[in-house]
């Protein structure tokens, strides 16, 4: 794994660490495969149970690296070619993807500025915990494009389409505070304890029931898809799978027990 990006696994959780603090972590080449390829890894280690996406230094992620950009588009021009955007097909989508059809949970623990694409890997997480002093920010249009990294599908369900219109239309920071009133944020802390906050959560994540995880992350994908009728029978089919699991088994002799479940994730 590239020293762009962290990838460590410890009691079933992967920690997924973009390290470029010196760019405010921004979206090189190497970074972006490096990302797309640790979430592929931790998306397909039967041992990891939950993954924590975070950062190194003072930003999340403030999106694309415009100095790489700026010089692929110069490529662009001499050669004759239109080859700058293929990273949203090589790398930004196959990213969101491993994000979003993982079956188990991310936590994304954004300790700064998380903009653009950075703010896409964010909102496509499964949880959000905010450092106090983090903002979000869609920032596309602000250099004349249109809104990549899912934000176009991940946002207006967050927040809604109204609101999501205004950001796309008019990017700005969205201070932590502002982001949890609006639903881009699930918990914010102090800075300080962001780092042991967003662990925490992560932890208690991966020592949960898995299977069950999986299951209400793809029943939220589809309910946002399809209508009510639909989603009745799917959810009638993920629960017979549920009901069939180990851990489900596992619980309901803990609760007859009066002791906690301790899951194994299947």
């Amino acid at each position: 794994m590239a020293d762009t990006v962290l990838y460590e696994v410890t009691d079933g959780l992967a920690t997924i660490t973009l390290n470029r603090p010196d760019a405010m972590n921004a979206l090189n080449t190497e970074a972006k495969a490096a990302l797309r390829d640790a979430l592929q890894r931790a998306a397909a280690d039967g041992d990891v149970r939950a993954v924590l996406l975070t950062a190194t230094g003072r930003a999340f992620c403030v999106g694309q690296d415009l100095k790489e950009h700026v010089a692929s588009l110069a490529a662009d021009r001499e050669h004759g070619t239109r080859t700058a955007m293929d990273t949203v097909k090589d790398h930004y989508n196959p990213i969101i993807s491993a994000i979003t059809r993982m079956p188990k949970p991310v936590v994304a623990g954004v300790n700064g500025v998380a903009a653009g694409a950075g703010a896409g890997f964010a909102f496509a997480a499964d949880y959000r915990v905010v450092a106090d002093s983090a903002a979000f920010n869609t920032s596309f249009a602000g250099v004349a494009l249109t809104a990549d990294s899912g934000v176009s599908w991940t946002l207006p369900r967050l927040i809604g389409r109204g609101r999501a219109t205004d950001l796309l239309l008019f990017p700005r920071n969205v201070p932590a505070e502002e982001a949890y009133a609006l639903g881009m944020a699930d918990k914010v802390v102090p800075a300080a304890e962001l780092a042991a906050e967003a662990e925490a959560v992560a932890r208690r994540l991966a020592q949960g029931p898995t299977a069950a995880y999986a299951a209400i992350k793809e029943s939220l994908a589809y309910g946002a898809e399809h209508g009510l009728a639909e989603t009745l029978a799917k959810e009638d089919e993920l629960q017979e799978a549920a009901g069939a699991s180990e851990d489900h088994g596992i619980a309901v002799a803990a609760f007859l027990a009066k002791e906690k479940p301790k899951f194994v994730g299947r």
